[in-house]
C-alpha cells in the first residue's frame, strides 16, 4: 500500500533524487538538489501550511516553469587550483573559503560562459586574486547581472585598488568575446570581510545600467540597485498581488520599502495615485528615474525611515486605502505595524514576504490590531533552496464584519 504523506514531510531516503549538481554538497548554496521539484514544492507548501494556515486559506503554491538558470545576478570570486589555474567559484559565507564552481545550474549559460572567459583574460592580464587569509591580491569578486527581457548584461568587478589596468584593452577582449555585455563596472572595495560590497564606482566600458522590462515597465538597473532574482516569478509575484488588491482609480496607494519603485508603478497603472518610501537614497534615485522613464506622473517617492515617513505622512494628512508590504526578511518592527494600523488605517494590506516566519510573527500583531487575513499565495521564486516568497491580503475588520 502506498504510504500517505502530508506537504511538508520529511521524504524517506528512497524518495530523493540523485544530486543535480556534483558541487551542491561543497557549495551549499542548492539547500534542495537532492529532490525533485515537485517534491522541493511539496516541502515548501508545508512550511507555509505549518506557518500562516492558522490565519488564513493557503492556495496552492506557484511553481517555476524553469526551475534552472532563473538567476538574473550572479556573483563570484576567484582562486588558484591546485595546478595554479585562476578558477572562479562561490564563496561560502559558513566557513570564509570558496568553492570553485564552474557551471552553476542555477545560473544562466551565459553568465557561466562570462565567468569562464573572465579567468583566461585576468590569467593573460596578470590580475592576481585577493587571498582573505594573507590579505595580498588585488581582485575581490566579480558580479554579473542580467536583464532577461532585453539580454543586456553588466559585469562589475571589484578590487581592493582604486585602478583597474589595461582597462581599454581588457574590455575590448570582454565584449568581443560577449556583445551582450552592455556595462562594465569597477568598484574599489578596501573591506577585507565584504567581498561583494564597493565604493567609488565607475564606468569602464558602455552604460552605467542596464535595462529591463518588467510587467510591461521598463527599468534601469545600476550596480547596487535592488531587483528581484528571478525575472519571470516576479512577474507572476507581482500580478497576482496587484490582482489580490483588486485596486481602482479611486485606490490611494502606500508602497512601503519601495526599492526601486517596481511594486508602485506596476500599481500605479490601476490607482489614484501611488506613494513610496524607503531607506536607501540611491534606490529611491532609481525609482525616481524609473518612475520618468516610464512617464508615470501619479507616483511620488520619498527617502525615509518607516518611522520618518509615518511622522511627514501626519503632517501632510496623507490617507491611504491601500499599502504593499515588502519587507526585508527581517520583517516590520512592531512601531512600524503599530503606527500602520493606529495612523494609516489602510482598508487592505498586501504583505509580499520573502521569509514566511517573520510575516507569520507580523501578521500575529496586525490579527490582534483590526485586521484580518484573507487568503495567501505562495510563489516559488528560488527554486532549488528552501527560502519562500509568500503573499497575504489582508483587510480591516470593521464594527459591521463582527456583527
Amino acid at each position: 500500500m502506498a504510504e500517505n504523506k502530508k506537504p511538508g514531510n520529511t521524504l524517506s531516503t528512497t524518495e530523493k533524487k540523485l544530486t543535480f549538481c556534483i558541487k551542491s554538497k561543497s557549495c551549499g548554496a542548492c539547500h534542495l538538489a537532492n529532490l525533485s521539484y515537485d517534491q522541493q514544492l511539496s516541502l515548501k507548501t508545508g512550511t507555509t501550511i505549518k506557518l500562516i494556515s492558522k490565519f488564513c486559506h493557503i492556495e496552492p503554491i506557484i511553481g517555476a516553469k524553469n526551475p534552472t538558470g532563473y538567476r538574473n545576478k550572479a556573483q563570484a570570486v576567484f582562486m588558484r587550483d591546485k595546478r595554479n589555474n585562476l578558477v572562479s567559484g562561490i564563496y561560502r559565507s559558513s566557513d570564509g573559503n570558496a568553492v570553485p564552481v564552474d557551471n552553476c545550474r542555477l545560473q544562466t549559460a551565459k553568465t557561466n560562459e562570462i565567468f569562464k572567459t573572465l579567468c583566461l583574460l585576468f590569467k593573460s592580464f596578470k590580475v592576481k586574486p585577493f587571498d582573505p587569509r594573507t590579505k595580498s591580491g588585488y581582485l575581490r569578486s566579480v558580479t554579473i547581472r542580467e536583464a532577461f527581457a532585453t539580454g543586456e548584461i553588466m559585469v562589475i568587478i571589484s578590487a581592493v585598488t582604486p585602478d583597474f589596468p589595461a582597462k581599454k584593452t581588457f574590455c575590448t577582449a570582454l565584449v568581443g568575446k560577449h556583445p551582450e555585455i552592455k556595462s562594465v563596472i569597477f568598484a574599489q572595495n578596501k573591506n577585507t570581510e565584504r567581498l561583494f560590497q564597493g565604493t567609488n564606482s565607475k564606468v569602464l566600458y558602455g552604460k552605467p545600467y542596464i535595462t529591463d522590462y518588467l510587467c510591461g515597465l521598463e527599468f534601469h538597473i545600476s550596480p547596487l540597485s535592488f531587483y528581484q532574482i528571478n525575472h519571470d516569478q516576479t512577474e507572476i509575484l507581482y500580478n497576482k498581488a496587484i490582482e489580490l488588491a483588486q485596486l481602482s482609480n479611486e485606490d490611494t496607494v502606500l508602497d512601503a520599502y519601495c526599492g526601486i519603485g517596481t511594486i508602485g508603478l506596476v500599481a500605479s497603472k490601476q490607482a489614484k495615485s501611488v506613494i513610496g518610501f524607503e531607506i536607501n537614497g540611491d534606490a529611491v534615485k532609481s525609482a525616481i528615474e524609473n518612475a520618468k522613464l516610464n512617464k508615470i506622473k501619479n507616483v511620488r517617492f520619498y527617502k525615509a525611515s518607516d518611522s520618518e515617513f509615518f511622522d511627514f505622512a501626519g503632517d501632510e494628512k496623507l490617507n491611504f486605502s491601500t499599502v504593499f508590504l515588502d519587507p526585508p526578511r527581517a520583517g516590520c518592527s512592531q512601531s512600524f505595524l503599530s503606527a500602520l494600523c493606529s495612523k494609516i488605517k489602510p482598508k487592505k494590506i498586501v504583505y509580499i514576504s520573502c521569509n514566511p516566519e517573520t510575516q507569520a510573527r507580523d501578521l500575529r500583531f496586525l490579527t490582534k490590531n483590526g485586521y484580518k487575513c484573507k487568503t495567501s499565495q505562495p510563489v516559488d521564486m528560488f527554486p532549488y533552496t528552501n527560502h519562500i516568497e509568500n503573499i497575504v491580503l489582508i483587510e480591516k475588520v470593521f464594527i459591521s464584519d463582527v456583527q
